[in-house]
């Protein structure tokens, strides 16, 4: 400490925030790979340069304080804007490179994440998509926010919003009907009406997610739907349906993997869409996660809304 200012050096928010991420000072050396009285020297002095005290050490185990819970959200933006600098730097003479850490929930991380993993690779291959799955858009939005994740990509009837974060519309993303093979809907039809799902089974997945609530607006207005199975991780929705357990609805990420494992796809009609959201803070980012907003964005203003059905 020089002329009574306290200097927080970088390594320290790190092992801090590594502590709450782990979940505790074991099992954070270990990730580290650092001697735990390393880390707790390093953890010691942060709290004697911040005057507040971190954790509370209760038997073995280390108990998040509520100064630590205020600050650690706190460290996490410190991290992520002293390595948009560091990148910043870099990319003056290499390019974007770098890691992007990206939250979507599971239609999201199919489309648009595959086909923006896809571009980035060949317009920046020095860039790295690391992609977290969330359930809800409330979580994608909350991971951006506390800088658990640089980037986000949803869908939600509004728009995201929270303090310091931007978000761009996508485009609107579609729900669709997903049968087991060879079964086709009451109406025989190209496209579904609500009023033929009377009677239906399905597969649905938990209450927070954007699909259960169409379900169960259908449910009250429709009537007579049965939940044959319900599930909390929406991946083995597709096998169950393809299985014969019950129909699904899904995003129209999912429209031509669907297809291809051999299931039956319908629209609705009127046709049922939720808004598609890019979401990341404000102010300055890693090259790497400029080059993921920017390839998302162009690719959204080069191929304009085509509908599930015809891809």
């Amino acid at each position: 400490m020089a002329g009574g200012v306290r200097i927080v050096e970088r390594r320290q928010l790190e092992y801090f925030v590594a502590i709450v991420e782990h979940g505790g000072f074991s099992h954070a050396a270990r990730a580290l790979h650092v001697a735990q009285p390393s880390l707790s020297r390093a953890i010691g002095n942060l709290e004697r340069e911040l005057g507040v005290t971190l954790f509370h050490r209760v038997g073995r185990q280390a108990v998040l304080s509520n100064a630590g819970e205020a600050l650690a959200a706190r460290a996490r933006l410190v991290l992520r804007d002293l390595e948009a600098f560091r990148a910043a730097a870099r990319a003056l003479g290499e390019g974007a490179v770098g890691r992007v850490d990206v939250a979507a929930t599971s239609s999201s991380g199919l489309e648009p994440i595959v086909s923006i993993v896809a571009e980035l690779r060949e317009r920046h291959p020095g860039v790295t998509v690391s992609v977290s799955s969330a359930d809800a858009a409330a979580e994608v939005v909350a991971m951006v926010a506390q800088g658990r994740c640089e980037v986000g990509v949803c869908g939600s009837a509004q728009r995201p919003t929270g303090q310091g974060l931007v978000a761009h519309h996508l485009r609107d993303e579609e729900f669709l009907l997903v049968l087991p093979p060879g079964t086709r809907p009451a109406g025989n039809g190209p496209v579904v009406r609500p009023g033929e799902l009377r009677g239906m089974r399905f597969v649905v997945t938990g209450q927070t997610t954007a699909v259960r609530a169409l379900f169960d607006r259908f449910s009250a207005t429709v009537g007579e739907l049965t939940v044959a199975a319900e599930v909390g991780d929406r991946s083995v929705v597709l096998p169950m349906v393809l299985k014969g357990i019950g129909a699904a609805l899904m995003p129209d990420g999912w429209a031509d993997l669907a297809r291809r494992a051999g299931a039956e796809v319908y629209r609705f009609a009127p046709a049922e869409r939720i808004a598609q959201w890019l979401v990341h803070r404000g102010g300055p980012v890693t090259s790497a996660t400029r080059a993921f907003i920017d390839t998302t964005l162009a690719r959204v203003r080069a191929t304009p809304d085509t509908d599930a059905a015809g891809r």
